[in-house]
């Protein structure tokens, strides 16, 4: 299978790099970033090719450019595109949905998918929605190799891109703060980062293995009158759970102006 990439920004080369793992695919490169491209092509061993000549020979196009630069992307490939109805087209694009990316392509071979960036190191969560149930298969077996993946109704891929496309952002700014307070209290920076991460890490992997709802889980870590719920009140004091939804509705309300 011929699976080209254009756009070759953060999330299309790590997706490229996950793509390229799979049996029997060979990788095809926009030519538009050169060093990007022969980056990717040492560590794929795929061609670089002009746009339409991916257009040309690719069996699947993931589409990685801006939302803002989609359509005239597309546009610029005119008629190209719809010359060749078999091809698979999955589009990146933050907030464009697929009747949106119908205007240009044929609607029955159009997915819509949101990575995050831990696709990178194999760990992602990828969240996709089509029209046609016939691309699913080819879908999560070119993303197998990039972490976790999820079917979604259109009309919740604007939430799901707000939780786990933008979600490693929230994360990250969450093990900074309690980095920070590590080493405020003594700890040194790697240290703190250690205990963060994993600590983040070890939880994240508690809630996926138990049938335990996540409030549940926070009960048993909370004696009573304990240094845990002396931390969980001052949370709750200093609005913790309000900004962590406050932050994935205005994520959300972006997504949803991208795609204007």
């Amino acid at each position: 299978m011929k699976v080209g990439f254009i756009g070759l920004g953060n999330m299309g080369s790590a997706i490229a790099l996950a793509v390229a793992k799979v049996a029997g695919v060979e990788v095809l490169l926009s030519h538009h970033n050169q060093a990007r491209a022969a980056a990717l092509q040492a560590q794929t061993g795929g061609r670089i090719l002009s746009n339409s000549d991916i257009v040309q020979e690719a069996d699947v196009i993931f589409l990685g450019v801006k939302p803002h630069l989609l359509a005239p992307l597309l546009e610029s490939l005119g008629g190209t595109a719809l010359q060749h109805s078999s091809t698979v087209w999955i589009s990146m694009a933050a907030g464009i949905s697929l009747e949106q990316l119908a205007q240009y392509l044929p609607a029955s071979q159009v997915v819509r998918i949101m990575p995050n960036t831990p696709v990178a190191i194999g760990q992602g969560m990828t969240t996709y929605a089509l029209t046609n149930p016939e691309l699913a298969d080819v879908t999560e077996q070119l993303l197998s190799q990039s972490g976790q993946v999820k079917r979604v109704d259109e009309k919740l891929m604007d939430a799901a891109t707000a939780l786990a496309g933008c979600g490693p952002a929230f994360v990250y700014q969450w093990i900074e703060a309690m980095m920070d307070a590590g080493v405020a209290h003594g700890l040194s920076a790697d240290d703190a980062k250690y205990l963060a991460a994993q600590t983040l890490l070890g939880s994240a992997q508690m809630v996926l293995e138990s049938s335990k709802h996540p409030a549940q889980l926070r009960q048993e870590v909370t004696s009573p009158g304990g240094s845990t719920i002396a931390g969980v009140v001052k949370l709750e004091k200093e609005g913790f759970r309000y900004a962590i939804m406050a932050a994935i509705k205005a994520a959300i309300k972006r997504t949803r102006q991208l795609g204007k």
